[in-house]
């Protein structure tokens, strides 16, 4: 028991690393913060081997790490909605992991391993961008055209979080399948 939980924290801590890596390799940068990168891709691996519990755990404390190397901050309120919030999201993508566990079990074809990816994306993906959407409409609607809707303005700003979900499930689709053949040292 014990070595097992010393085995989880160490897969999130390595979790967050490479998400901090993965991070820095930005493909665009939006102006108000944000931007297109794979930093997802390992909180949503870490959700689908561990489960949601772990998986919201590292994305929240990923979160709290990125505010620390990339952080805008104009409230405490909005600090928690766009950082260990908006990242513990991705760790809902754990909600999926028992069906994950017994699709790769049982069949490896891609209609099944899309079956199951694309919602638990979907979920995550979807988690965090309500969350930035909400901040962004709350604390950012200063910058929306003189006229705009703010809901629609953060609504439209914050697309880049679907854009990289759509990257990192392209990539979860190459990498799931692989890591779930590497035996599990229990």
């Amino acid at each position: 028991m014990r070595n097992e939980r010393l085995r989880i924290l160490i897969e999130i801590a390595l979790t967050i690393a490479l998400a901090m890596i993965l991070g820095l390799v930005t493909l665009f940068h939006m102006p108000q913060g944000g931007g297109i990168s794979l930093a997802m891709l390992p909180l949503f691996v870490l959700a689908l081997r561990r489960g949601a519990t772990v998986g919201v755990i590292g994305g929240a404390l990923y979160g709290v790490l990125d505010a620390m190397v990339n952080s805008y901050v104009v409230h405490p309120l909005q600090y928690i909605l766009d950082y260990p919030a908006a990242f513990a999201c991705i760790g809902f993508a754990g909600l999926f992991a028992q069906v994950w566990r017994r699709t790769v079990q049982s069949d490896h074809s891609s209609a099944k391993i899309w079956g199951v990816l694309l919602p638990a994306v979907v979920v995550g993906a979807g988690g965090r961008y309500a969350m930035h959407v909400v901040s962004g409409a709350v604390y950012f609607g200063e910058y929306a055209p003189e006229g705009q809707n703010v809901w629609l303005y953060s609504v439209i700003y914050n697309l880049y979080v679907p854009v990289a979900a759509i990257a990192c499930l392209a990539a979860l689709v190459l990498i799931m399948p692989a890591l779930s053949r590497i035996p599990d040292p229990r």
